[in-house]
């Protein structure tokens, strides 16, 4: 089970620069999307990234799309070759992505968020706008529906 405001909070105590995407960002927006992970896209400056890897560190994260669930282990040289890192953690999974189908990479990410205030603090979510295009951009059943919620939520909020 995720435990989404104390990942939020232990990623903003270390000063991490992200922007939550994804069915987290949906559930934000209003919609009852489930999802089993939470999905930021992130700054993959070698910085960043270690500040990430302090974030994370007691809370044992694993690399696991590979076989040997090597542990998160980040040094400035790993960080130069790294696109995207998904982890488990104590806390649950963490997608961390350069980039979002639909929406581009980080910067414009980060361009196309909005803060909200979350259990965990203050954190930048992509919009609702970006967010329908990253869902259509992905194609797949559940981002299909989590469209359909997603602009019905906006329609409602440009009738208001």
């Amino acid at each position: 089970m995720i435990n989404l405001a104390n990942l939020i909070e232990k990623l903003l105590k270390h000063d991490v620069d992200f922007v939550i995407v994804g069915g987290f960002a949906a559930v934000a927006h209003g919609a009852t999307t489930l999802t089993q992970d939470v999905d930021i896209c992130c700054d993959f400056s070698t910085d960043n990234l270690l500040r990430l890897n302090h974030a994370l560190a007691d809370i044992h994260p694993v690399h696991r799309m590979t076989p040997q669930r090597l542990p998160l282990a980040l040094t400035p040289e790993t960080c130069r070759s790294l696109s995207n890192l998904y982890l488990d953690t104590d806390m649950g999974q963490l997608d961390c992505l350069n980039s979002v189908m639909g929406v581009g990479h980080y910067d414009q990410v980060r361009r196309s968020s909005c803060q909200i205030t979350l259990p965990g603090g203050p954190c930048q979510v992509l919009d609702l706008d970006a967010l329908i295009e990253s869902k259509k951009a992905m194609n797949r059943p559940r981002d299909l529906e989590a469209v359909l919620q997603l602009e019905t939520i906006r329609d409602r909020i440009k009738r208001h």
